[in-house]
């Protein structure tokens, strides 16, 4: 997988890639939308889309140029485009119809003649200026909270972003009411020397500009396609059968996660088959109380009082029951389905496991027939180490011939042995 900021593959960095460490699946903080059409050839190339779209920041914020100049641009080009009383210098995220489809969801009309326009394509020195002034955001991010902290201001300092001939700066703050920050202003104004710009955001676009990865294992919706963001309450957690707990529900940006409202509509349109007004049910052991609504397999799980186990009711068995309360008919019990919660069979496999049919007392047997081998091959009152005890497996055989003597022992040294005497040519190894 590329660089999606850049269009670079994996492991390589253009001149124009500003990601720390060469463009990889990390390397560029925010994903953009990727132009499926930016390989079609166009029949009347005067009639194409001019304008072009251009992130900066690292992706962090987006907006729309138009290109007047005769040069044909790319993604992944670094530009200098029109800012407030100078230059600003970003990144082309997007060019050709897919800009139009963009502006048509965000709502910015093509013709709109307030759209700043693309100066040329970005220098040596333009890209060194900006860095000298991108280099000033962290200390300046750091004083400015010093100074809202000063003043006793309810607000919070997310991010400042200097524009690239550093004569302006726009301070992201984050607030729950309405903060009076005019003599903030002027302090940001005297102590840094540009023009200043307060803007305020959520939480969420808070979250959306620092980045990160969720709890699925991507990275957030917010930093990369999500653009509209809605309300989300503790209802969608409720209709989905989730527990309300606060730590697992909430998001990096501490509200209520996204996601939750993406499978909302499927839960509510399965919802629709399932009875209204059966919350409770009147059954001769007492009032089954309902406790979640199962939209896979259309059961209704109920508990009894006094009793903690659950009973999955089809949805015909509730609405049956729901009738014959209606007409003052308490019926015997819930008449629950039977679910099976242990794990399936697994098929027989095709070969033999010949191990298997080894049994421990057939190992114990072998063994106790080595031992005893063992004890018979070794001569009696031998000390151990005796050569007489590593005898080759040749002279075994032939002493085999040979009657039992007595043990060495209780021989007479002086006294011959007795039995017939061996063979020529064989002598025995002492």
């Amino acid at each position: 997988m590329g660089c999606s900021s850049c269009g670079t593959a994996k492991g390589g960095k253009p001149s124009g890639c500003k990601s720390n460490g060469g463009c990889s699946t990390g390397g560029c903080n925010r994903l953009n939308v990727h132009d499926w059409l930016a390989n079609l050839p166009i029949n009347d190339p005067e009639s194409g889309c001019r304008i072009v779209e251009v992130s900066f920041n690292q992706g962090s914020r987006k907006d729309f140029y138009r290109n007047t100049t005769m040069q044909l641009f790319e993604k992944g080009d670094i530009i200098s485009v029109e800012g407030v009383s100078g230059f600003d210098v970003g990144e082309i995220s997007m060019t050709g119809e897919m800009v139009r489809l963009q502006m048509k969801k965000k709502g910015v009309e093509e013709n709109n003649p307030e759209i700043k326009k693309v100066l040329r394509r970005a220098s040596d020195k333009d890209i060194e200026i900006q860095h000298q002034n991108k280099s000033r955001e962290k200390d300046a991010l750091i004083r400015s909270r010093a100074i809202a902290r000063q003043l006793k201001l309810d607000m919070k300092m997310s991010e400042v972003e200097i524009q690239a001939d550093g004569r302006k700066a726009t301070f992201f703050y984050i607030a729950d009411d309405r903060v009076d920050f005019r003599e903030l202003i002027k302090l940001y104004a005297g102590e840094f020397r540009l023009k200043v710009e307060m803007r305020q955001i959520g939480a969420r676009q808070e979250a959306a500009k620092v980045g990160g990865v969720g709890s699925c294992g991507r990275e957030l919706c917010c930093s990369t396609w999500l653009s509209d963001f809605k309300s989300v309450n503790t209802t969608a957690a409720r209709y989905q059968n989730l527990s309300i707990n606060q730590s697992k529900l909430s998001g990096q940006c501490g509200r209520l996660k996204c996601c939750l409202n993406y499978e909302l509509d499927t839960y509510l349109d399965a919802l629709q088959n399932f009875p209204d007004n059966a919350e409770t049910l009147q059954v001769a052991k007492g009032t089954a109380i309902l406790i979640k609504k199962d939209i896979f397999k259309n059961l209704m799980w109920y508990v009894l009082p006094d009793s903690n186990k659950q009973y999955p009711l089809t949805i015909e068995r509730v609405r049956k029951i729901r009738q014959q309360n209606v007409q003052n008919i308490v019926p015997d019990g819930l008449e629950p389905v039977e679910i099976s919660t242990g794990k399936p069979k697994e098929s027989e496999s095709g070969f033999v496991d010949l191990v298997g049919q080894i049994s421990l007392k057939t190992l114990e047997k072998a063994d106790r027939k080595k031992r005893q081998d063992r004890g018979h091959q070794k001569p009696a009152g031998n000390p151990p180490g005796n050569n007489s005890q590593n005898r080759s497996g040749h002279d075994q055989r032939d002493n085999k011939d040979k009657p039992a003597q007595p043990p060495r022992e209780n021989r007479d040294p002086k006294k011959p042995p007795s039995g017939p005497p061996p063979p020529p040519g064989r002598h025995r190894r002492r």
